[in-house]
């Protein structure tokens, strides 16, 4: 089997590693597509390491079919070998097969091609958990969804709009904001001309303040946001591309009852993660099979030009999902 490889030099290689062995409760996959994320980009940096008895190699999530089962997952599922699948991993995906718990498999939703399952499992899974679990999201409420032509925000902000919130997102560049019009967003701020705080600001005046919002950028920006947000509002960080350090006004967070939550998915127990993922295809699935909700796919690239994957997340300026073909096979 070959994988992806970080070289000592930081270089990557497309290399035998030898082959998988497959618990009774796990399955194995053969890897149709691989999708990347920036936790790749971090993990490739040394920052981001794998959960223990992960593989060493990068890729949280695939597509793939079914070629083996552990006998706990044969006798415990009704999956079977030649099922096609998407999943989520806690590393490993840059891979010609991979090993997975049985309950951590989700079923191609109807109508998508194998690409554009492979770049569900992670990114929908982050959406859903910050929206509903960490955000306790309801109908009626305002989101603001920092980086909006990120791959997450190509989940969030559809998925937020389906189940009626409204949605203020951000982006860096005034090229972008075109780009990512057909998600949803009810505002798209161009950070190079407005200030979001100003914005939030205005919002808060004309009763609207914001009540959730998922942010991947922290740096100043985050703590001059914080007091005009709603009271009780929940600010969700999963990233601080921005920054490390942000000051923050601590009477503000007590006095509006504020919630500032660190979240990450790839720390969740096996338990966690399986009975998130129950609730994603119950509740996500249809709208993806309705085309309520769309995924967006920006390139794909063959599994040996990982490197170019990565350049395109590091140069930023895309929109949607980078994709990589390891066997292709729908």
């Amino acid at each position: 089997m070959k994988a992806i490889i970080v070289n000592p030099d930081k270089s990557l290689s497309w290399k035998d590693v030898g082959q998988l062995a497959v618990s009774d409760n796990e399955v194995l996959i053969k890897t149709s597509y691989a999708a990347v994320n920036r936790a790749d980009l971090m993990q490739r940096e040394g920052n981001y390491p794998p959960p223990k008895g992960a593989p060493e190699w990068m890729g949280l999530e695939v597509s793939g079919i079914i070629v083996e089962m552990g006998k706990e997952a044969e006798k415990k599922s009704d999956w079977r070998i030649g099922d096609r699948v998407c999943t989520l991993l806690g590393g490993g995906g840059y891979a010609e097969y991979v090993a997975v718990r049985y309950d951590h498999l989700l079923y191609v939703p109807k109508g998508l091609t194998m690409a554009e399952a492979a770049v569900l499992p992670e990114v929908y899974t982050t959406a859903y958990l910050n929206l509903f679990i960490e955000g306790k999201a309801e109908p009626g409420e305002t989101l603001l969804m920092n980086a909006g032509a990120s791959g997450l925000a190509s989940a969030v902000i559809p998925m937020a709009k389906a189940f009626g919130l409204y949605v203020i997102t951000t982006v860096r560049r005034s090229e972008s904001v075109g780009k990512i019009q057909h998600l949803g967003a009810d505002r798209i701020v161009d950070t190079s001309s407005e200030d979001i705080a100003a914005v939030m600001a205005e919002y808060e005046a004309a009763g609207q303040p914001v009540d959730i919002a998922i942010d991947c950028l922290g740096g100043k920006m985050m703590g001059s946001c914080l007091r005009h947000m709603a009271y009780g509002g929940r600010w969700i960080m999963i990233a601080s591309l921005a920054g490390d350090k942000s000051e923050v006004d601590l009477a503000v967070v007590f006095r509006k009852n504020l919630r500032i939550i660190g979240s990450t998915l790839r720390s969740r127990s096996d338990k966690f993660k399986a009975e998130l993922l129950k609730k994603l295809e119950t509740d996500v699935w249809p709208l993806l099979e309705s085309k309520k909700i769309t995924t967006l796919i920006y390139k794909i690239l063959p599994i040996e030009e990982a490197d170019a994957a990565h350049k395109i997340l590091k140069t930023g300026g895309h929109v949607g999902k980078v994709v990589l073909s390891v066997s292709g096979e729908e």
